[in-house]
């Protein structure tokens, strides 16, 4: 099995001379650009962008990897928080974060011509809400994952295979996902939202999320958590309100990725 799905991936990047990969920190984007170095050498080359919504830990744990695998990583600055389109937080937001970061990746093609622009798309993200796709094929971006027909199970075995640390690190969304469509995405509530889930990370909660519904912190949690988050929750509570919410509660129905996308079904 591994060994197909590694051969089926070779032949992808075969007639492929070099490769730019947009690199998020998590594990698609991480194989992926691990892929690029395996068959492709120093022609491998990942491309992050430093964006305040990107949690400080997740970058951080993107330069080690790539310093990890001796993989070249270049830092660039989209600055989406300055574009109203983004910023009012609309539901094709991601859209234009995408459309944004892979504009700067066709600038920095232009150093490298012939090299392939990649990202982590894996084969289950295509039948989920992800206008970024879009943006993607806007712009000529490639996902040998997807391509090679890989699923996410597929993605963490291969990971763990290749020994690469961020096998099985959870999905990690962007920060602005945690604030509803509609609701002005602000420095400020991002980095509310980062210092609330590393207060629940210290607390041993690894899977988590905030969502910043204005003064409110809304917690979830995966279920098998919820048991243990009740009795911590008051020795928690005190050190979210410090960082400027006015309360703090806790979605029983616990963590579902994409919760805010239900919201869509009103828009048809």
């Amino acid at each position: 099995m591994i060994e197909s799905l590694i051969n089926r991936l070779e032949a992808w990047f075969q007639p492929v001379e070099g490769t730019l990969t947009a690199f998020s920190g998590g594990v698609d984007s991480a194989l992926v650009l691990y892929l690029s170095k395996h068959f492709l050498g120093d022609k491998g080359i990942g491309v992050i962008a430093d964006s305040p919504s990107l949690k400080r830990s997740d970058f951080q744990l993107a330069k080690n990897f790539c310093a990890e695998f001796s993989i070249q990583l270049k830092e660039i600055n989209t600055n989406e928080l300055e574009k109203e389109a983004y910023a009012s937080n609309p539901i094709n937001r991601c859209f234009h974060c995408k459309d944004t970061l892979y504009s700067m990746l066709v600038d920095l093609q232009r150093s490298y011509p012939n090299y392939y622009l990649l990202n982590g798309t894996n084969r289950d993200d295509q039948g989920d809400y992800r206008p970024g796709l879009k943006a993607a094929s806007n712009h000529h971006v490639h996902a040998p994952l997807a391509d090679c027909g890989l699923g996410k199970a597929d993605v963490r075995m291969l990971a763990k295979h290749f020994d690469l640390p961020l096998w099985d690190k959870p999905a990690s969304p962007c920060l602005s996902s945690r604030i509803p469509y509609g609701n002005q995405v602000t420095l400020e509530k991002l980095q509310q939202i980062e210092a609330a889930e590393k207060v629940l990370n210290s607390h041993g909660f690894i899977e988590v999320r905030v969502r910043h519904f204005n003064t409110e912190a809304r917690i979830e949690v995966p279920r098998h958590a919820q048991a243990k988050i009740k009795l911590l929750l008051a020795e928690i509570e005190p050190a979210i309100l410090e960082l400027g919410f006015a309360e703090v509660t806790l979605d029983e129905e616990g963590l579902i990725s994409g919760k805010l996308n239900r919201s869509l079904s009103n828009h048809g």
